[in-house]
C-alpha cells in the first residue's frame, strides 16, 4: 500500500512539513509497512513559499524591506531551482505577526515591504514572481506595494500621500511614470485562499479589519478608502477589479496586485498543487492523509483539504483527515470521498494546551491508525 501524506500547517503550532514528518513517524511507530510519500502543501496563505521551494528544489533570498509600520527588517523569498521564478509570501514583509499586539491596526500599516520584495526579485532576474497572500496587518488596498514598484499617489492639493490604510480616502489620483520597466514586462501570479471582494460588507475591512485590530469605526473608514481607491482605477483604466474573487484578500493587495501589476488572480491550492506535481503524485497512491488545525465549513472554501479531497474524489482515491479540531456539522456528514477524521481535541483551537500538545497528540492518533490502514 502507497500512502501519500499532503496535509497543510496546524496554524500556531506545526507547519505543513512538520505535520507530515510526525503522520509518517507515527504510522511507521504504529506498524504500517506500506511506502509513504511525504508530500506538504498550501493553499497559497502563510506557509506557502515554504512548501513551493522545499518542491521546486529551489532557493532563498534575504532581503532588507520596511515592515507594516515601516521599520526596516530582514525578510526573505524564494526561487525556483533557476532563479527565474519568484515565490514571495506578503506576510514575510508586511504580516500581522511582525507586529505587538498593542501596534496592530489597519489605518497606520502598508504593504511596502512587500513591493520591495517583488523589486529585488525583479532586479534578481525573475522572470515570473508568485504572490502568496495572507496573515496581513495591512489594508491599504495595495497602495504601499506600488508605491515600493515606484506608482505616486497624490492628494487634491497634488502632495504625495503615505500608503497607509487611513490615507486611501485621502487618494484622488496616481501615475506611474516612476514604475520600473521590469513590474510591467514581467508575470504576477498571486495565489489567495479566501474569495473576499475589495469593499462591502464581505471585503476586506468588514471581514478581515478587526482581526488586524481595526475598530467599528476604522472599519468604516477602511472601507470607505477602499471604494474610492477602485473607483478611481476604473476612472483611470475603465477596469473594475474590486467584486473579483480574492480582491480584498491581504487588506485589498489582490486588488493592487491586480490593478497596478496586471496580475492574475489565481485559486491558491489548485496553482500549488500544479507548481508542485501533486496530481502525479495522488495518481500514483492508495490512500491520501491530509490535514490541518481547523476542519470546518470554512474549510469547503478553497482550503487545502478541501482541494485536496477534490482532487482526489477524481482520481478515485480515499481520504483520510487528521485536525486538531472539527465542526460537529462536518465531522457527521462528511464530504464525499472521507473515510475517516481524526481529531486530536474535543474543545475549541486556540488554547496553549493545543500548541503544547498537538505534535505528540498527533503521532499518537497516527500510531492507532496504521492499525486501520493495515487492515484495508
Amino acid at each position: 500500500m502507497r500512502i501519500l501524506i499532503a496535509p497543510d500547517k496546524f496554524k500556531g503550532s506545526l507547519d505543513a512539513v512538520e505535520v507530515a514528518e510526525i503522520i509518517s513517524k507515527g504510522l511507521t511507530e504504529g506498524g504500517f509497512r506500506g511506502e509513504i510519500i511525504q508530500f506538504p502543501m498550501a493553499d497559497g496563505g502563510e506557509g506557502t513559499v515554504d512548501i513551493l521551494v522545499r518542491h521546486s528544489g529551489g532557493h532563498f533570498r534575504s532581503v532588507a524591506v520596511n515592515d507594516p509600520l515601516f521599520r526596516k527588517i530582514t525578510a526573505r523569498y524564494g526561487t525556483d531551482k533557476d532563479g527565474r521564478k519568484a515565490y514571495i509570501e506578503m506576510s514575510a514583509a508586511s504580516g500581522l505577526s511582525l507586529l505587538q499586539e498593542k501596534e496592530r491596526n489597519p489605518l497606520f500599516t502598508t504593504t511596502f515591504g512587500t513591493g520591495e520584495l517583488m523589486v529585488h526579485a525583479f532586479e534578481s532576474g525573475c522572470e515570473e514572481i508568485v504572490v502568496c497572500l495572507g496573515g496581513s496587518a495591512t489594508n491599504d488596498g495595495g497602495t504601499g506595494m506600488a508605491s515600493a514598484l515606484g506608482y505616486r499617489f497624490y492628494d487634491k492639493s497634488g502632495n504625495l500621500v503615505n500608503p497607509i490604510g487611513k490615507n486611501l480616502i485621502k487618494i484622488q489620483d496616481y501615475d506611474d511614470r516612476a514604475v520600473h520597466d521590469l513590474v510591467l514586462e514581467s508575470k504576477v501570479r498571486v495565489l489567495c485562499d479566501v474569495t473576499a471582494p475589495l469593499y462591502g460588507k464581505e471585503g476586506a475591512a468588514f471581514v478581515y479589519g478587526p482581526q488586524k485590530g481595526a475598530s467599528p469605526v476604522d472599519v468604516k473608514i477602511l472601507d470607505h478608502g477602499l471604494q474610492k481607491l477602485a473607483r478611481l482605477v476604473e476612472q483611470k483604466t475603465g477596469k473594475d477589479y474590486s467584486m473579483i474573487p480574492g480582491a480584498g484578500a491581504a487588506g485589498g493587495l489582490g486588488f493592487g496586485l491586480m490593478a497596478f501589476c496586471r496580475a492574475l488572480l489565481l485559486p491558491g491550492f489548485d496553482m500549488v498543487a500544479r507548481l508542485t506535481g501533486f496530481g502525479e503524485q495522488l495518481k500514483n497512491c492508495d490512500y491520501v492523509i491530509t490535514g490541518e488545525g481547523r476542519y470546518d465549513e470554512q474549510t469547503l472554501q478553497g482550503k487545502t483539504v478541501e482541494g485536496v479531497r477534490q482532487m482526489a474524489v477524481r482520481e478515485g482515491k480515499p481520504v483520510i483527515v487528521v485536525a486538531g479540531t472539527a465542526s460537529s456539522t462536518i465531522e457527521r456528514i462528511l464530504p464525499p470521498g472521507i473515510r475517516k477524521v481524526i481529531t486530536l481535541f474535543d474543545h475549541v483551537p486556540g488554547t496553549e494546551e493545543i500548541q503544547r500538545d498537538s505534535k505528540q497528540l498527533l503521532r499518537q492518533a497516527c500510531q492507532m491508525l496504521a492499525g486501520y490502514l493495515q487492515g484495508r
